[in-house]
C-alpha cells in the first residue's frame, strides 16, 4: 500500500536550512538593508518560486526563521486533474533537484546504491499517489512506471548529466506527450517494475 505522508527523500529539509540560513546570514550583513525573496534565493542557491511555493510570502519565511519553525512534509497538491497533479508535481521536484541543496543531496546519493534507491522510492510513491486519485475522479489510472520513465528520467538525465536548466515549457511538453502515449496505461511486459527495487526507509510498500 502506498504511504500517505509521501517525503521528497530529504531534500526538503536541506533546502529548508539552506534558505534559513541565507536570511539569518543576510540580516547579520545587512542590518539596515531590506531583504527581497531574490537576494534570499540567490544566497541559499533555490529557484525564487521554492521559497513562493513553501513559504507564501517573505513575511511567513521571516517569521518562520524567526522562530526557527520547519515546514512539514505535504502532499502533492490535488488541482483536480491528473495532468494538473503531474504539471505541479514535477515543477517542485525540477526546482528541488535544480537547487543548490537538493542537487547537492541527489549527487551524493548517486554513489551510495541503497541511497538512490531510497530516493528512487520517494519518487514512485509520489506517483503512485497522483494515480490513485485518478479512480475517483472517473479518469483512467496511468502506470506510475511509465510516468518515471516518461517524466522522472529525461529530467534526471538533462540536470545530472547534461547539465541542462529544465524549462517550464519543457516540462509542460514532457506532462502532455506523457499523457497522451497509448502505452500509458499498460504496465511494462518484459521489464520488472521500479516498485519491486526502489528502497522505502519505514518498510512501506
Amino acid at each position: 500500500m502506498a504511504r500517505t505522508l509521501i517525503r521528497p527523500g530529504g531534500r526538503s529539509e536541506r533546502i529548508q536550512l539552506a534558505v534559513h540560513k541565507a536570511v539569518q546570514e543576510l540580516t547579520e550583513e545587512l542590518p539596515d538593508q531590506h531583504l527581497t525573496v531574490a537576494m534570499i534565493a540567490a544566497r541559499a542557491q533555490v529557484p525564487p518560486s521554492t521559497i513562493y511555493r513553501r513559504w507564501q510570502t517573505l513575511q511567513q519565511l521571516l517569521a518562520d526563521v524567526a522562530s526557527e519553525r520547519f515546514l512539514p512534509d505535504t502532499l502533492p497538491a490535488d488541482t483536480g486533474t491528473l495532468e494538473g497533479d503531474l504539471t505541479v508535481w514535477l515543477e517542485q521536484l525540477v526546482d528541488d533537484l535544480s537547487s543548490g541543496p537538493g542537487n547537492a543531496l541527489l549527487r551524493e546519493r548517486m554513489t551510495d546504491v541503497r541511497a538512490a534507491r531510497v530516493a528512487a522510492g520517494y519518487a514512485f510513491q509520489n506517483l503512485v499517489l497522483l494515480c490513485g486519485r485518478c479512480e475517483g475522479r472517473g479518469e483512467p489510472p496511468p502506470m506510475p512506471d511509465r510516468l518515471m520513465d516518461l517524466l522522472v528520467a529525461p529530467v534526471i538525465y538533462r540536470i545530472f548529466f547534461a547539465g541542462q536548466t529544465i524549462s517550464n515549457q519543457y516540462q509542460a511538453e514532457l506532462v502532455h506527450h506523457a499523457l497522451q502515449s497509448p502505452m500509458i496505461m499498460q504496465p511494462f511486459g518484459a521489464q520488472a517494475s521500479i516498485k519491486d527495487y526502489v528502497i522505502y526507509e519505514d518498510g512501506a510498500q
